[in-house]
């Protein structure tokens, strides 16, 4: 499309738009709702979230001080009024650090809670089955409530100190050969990194994000990709924590997409936030990349999430991605989420790159997030040719804890010709069930 058609359509969409509110304005009686569905609609996400808000709560506090542990009475008193309070102050912290006010103080406090609570309600959830089947078998007597109560504190707080250590990490590099056929002789063992969802936030990491620099200039990439939810937060808050990523270097390519965090803190300042770093952003665009006489095309698109933030110009557009772009040419693009694959699948492109999913972060989050993506992380195959990398990410979205799902550098070494592998391990399927296999190295580095 080119700008003036862009121009025209906005400006047709503009006049629709008033057009349409003019008819609603005559049709609509006066002092009645503008939009009493999507008021209902909202009044009914408030009662589910609250819902589900007192159940994380609630189950928890029932396995440890009510489920007929029969703990001295100001035992329980104390857990009740304490689960009490931390579930009422919940939603207010929440607010503060994440609504206008940005409190990274409040959103700490918040992120942690909302990490405990998960991994207590889990493994409350899987006591009470346990106790279920003990009471079948007649085993324990009348010490299993306790028995319970206590592997249930015991478990999660063994797996929230080893969880906030692997969080906090520097990400171990994950090495993984990918077989793009297309790929040119002269491309043959182009080393790519990826970085996705660094996701620097209420909590400085500064630090970090200096070593995590230093660990991708060790792998002296060709070429480095970012996919992705870089921040929690703008670019002025995050300057400090974003800053180590001016230091990385590469011989071809340095290129970043938004993800869908982006649209909660400035996108546009990310983007120019990026490109002040040294960064190619690649914002519904592509750029070509030259090794041995073969060429790369590397293409990127805005999160999916972009064109419903409101924010001009910003959507997901592959046609416009790949504006220019030799149709013989093999083609890497970068999209933030995993499940833009289908698009990319049904454009032929070779290699896609992805990160969001942090591999489910904190287990058994991960069943969850497979209901929304169609891989959680790993290499697969799509269609006829598309491969797809989702990357677990380096860093955390909100509570500072990893567990049963460790962050990750990546290193893809392309490789030309050959058939496409698309697992990282025995076990991972694509996307039409199939079961593949290929070998991958880790490092602690």
């Amino acid at each position: 499309m080119t700008d003036s058609e862009s121009i025209r359509s906005e400006s047709d969409l503009g006049s629709a738009g008033r057009e349409s509110e003019s008819v609603e304005a005559v049709a609509r009686p006066e002092g009645a709702s503008a939009s009493p569905r999507r008021s209902l609609r909202r009044r009914l996400g408030g009662t589910v979230v609250l819902l589900v808000l007192v159940m994380l709560f609630f189950l928890p506090w029932w396995t440890l001080f009510a489920s007929g542990v029969d703990w001295p009475f100001p035992v329980f008193l104390a857990g009740t009024v304490a689960f009490a309070c931390w579930l009422v102050s919940f939603p207010f912290l929440m607010a503060a650090g994440h609504g206008h006010r940005r409190a990274d103080r409040a959103a700490r406090v918040a992120d942690s809670t909302l990490g405990v609570i998960w991994v207590l309600f889990t493994w409350s959830a899987l006591g009470g089955l346990v106790h279920l089947v003990l009471i079948g078998l007649d085993v324990g007597g009348a010490d299993r409530a306790r028995i319970i109560a206590v592997a249930v504190a015991v478990i999660p707080a063994g797996l929230l100190a080893w969880g906030h250590h692997e969080a906090m990490r520097v990400p171990r590099v994950k090495r993984l050969d990918v077989h793009v056929p297309r790929l040119g002789g002269g491309l043959d063992g182009t080393r790519v990194v990826v970085l996705a969802d660094t996701h620097f936030g209420p909590i400085d990491r500064a630090d970090w994000s200096v070593r995590v620099a230093e660990a991708v200039n060790a792998l002296d990439a060709d070429i480095v990709i970012h996919a992705g939810d870089i921040a929690d937060g703008t670019p002025a808050q995050r300057r400090k924590q974003s800053a180590p990523l001016g230091t990385i270097r590469s011989r071809l390519a340095k290129v970043y997409v938004t993800g869908n965090h982006e649209y909660f803190g400035e996108a546009q300042g990310w983007l120019d936030r990026m490109a002040e770093l040294g960064w190619e952003p690649l914002h519904n665009r592509n750029v070509m990349v030259e090794r041995g006489g073969d060429l790369l095309v590397l293409a990127g698109v805005d999160d999916v999430t972009a064109e419903s933030s409101g924010l001009a110009g910003h959507r997901a557009n592959l046609l416009g991605a790949l504006a220019g772009a030799d149709p013989d040419r093999p083609v890497l693009l970068v999209a933030h989420q995993p499940k833009y694959v289908r698009q990319a699948a049904a454009a032929g492109i070779d290699l896609q790159v992805s990160g969001h999913t942090h591999g489910g972060q904190i287990w058994p989050f991960n069943f969850l997030v497979r209901l929304d993506q169609p891989v959680v992380h790993g290499l697969s195959r799509h269609g006829e040719r598309t491969q797809l990398y989702t990357s677990r990410g380096a860093g955390f979205w909100g509570p500072p804890f990893r567990v049963f799902a460790p962050s990750e550098i990546t290193l893809l070494t392309l490789r030309s010709g050959g058939e496409p592998a698309a697992a990282e391990h025995a076990g991972d399927t694509t996307a039409d069930g199939t079961d593949f296999t290929a070998s991958t190295g880790d490092d602690d580095s």
